[in-house]
């Protein structure tokens, strides 16, 4: 896709923005599989909280327990039984995973602190009003969902929106400004009335005084 026809007349494609690196491959399903298996397991996961009433902590001792068991007793016939051990991998985080993930989580927590602060400090009157509609939304869905549900609901967000973004960018964007420009008109014309009637209230103001 060409640098004119990216949302918003971005210089960078969607894949820089995300990062450019594995977790944007993911996010937009350039490693499908890895994707899919994150889907599985979000579902997996969702499926045990909110169905089986399991707890965080109940549920990851219950695996934890049953996968040292298995691999214990696996371990120990194989010994008596002159076989080979269990086939497990070396299990270990590469210096460039945890760089590249800390490198991502950096970036989105810097970014949050700035607009945080820009919102602190009454520089952003529009970022202030984003941000208290957000979280009024996000604190009414807190109250009528459960933890697993939205944790669930925001993976699968995630893995499917930037994805479909990224595929009908050019759709999305006309209903975007589309969108955009009827708030913008809207917010003109309340705007227009409010400073109308504000004058027209310093005008009687004035004339009673």
């Amino acid at each position: 896709m060409g640098v004119s026809k990216m949302m918003f007349n971005r210089e960078i494609s969607l894949h820089q923005v995300l990062g450019g690196g594995l977790v944007a491959d993911v996010i937009l399903w350039r490693q499908k599989d890895l994707t899919v298996a994150i889907l599985m397991v979000d579902l997996a996961v969702w499926v045990v909280f909110e169905k089986s009433r399991y707890t965080f902590l109940s549920f990851v001792s219950s695996v934890l327990l049953l996968l040292f068991t298995i691999l214990f007793l696996w371990a120990k016939s194989a010994a008596i039984l002159n076989r080979p051990a269990p086939p497990l991998p070396q299990l270990y985080l590469s210096d460039d995973m945890v760089n590249e993930v800390a490198s991502t989580i950096q970036n989105y927590i810097n970014m949050l602190l700035s607009r945080s602060l820009d919102i602190a400090l009454a520089r952003d009157s529009k970022m202030f009003f984003k941000a208290a509609i957000s979280l009024s939304f996000i604190s009414v869905i807190g109250r009528l969902a459960h933890i697993s549900t939205l944790v669930y609901t925001g993976v699968l967000i995630t893995l499917t929106v930037p994805a479909i973004c990224e595929r009908y960018e050019d759709n999305i964007e006309k209903c975007i400004l589309m969108g955009q420009a009827m708030l913008q008109h809207l917010y003109m014309k309340i705007d227009a009335e409010f400073k109308c009637k504000a004058q027209t209230w310093i005008l009687e103001k004035e004339k009673l005084s």
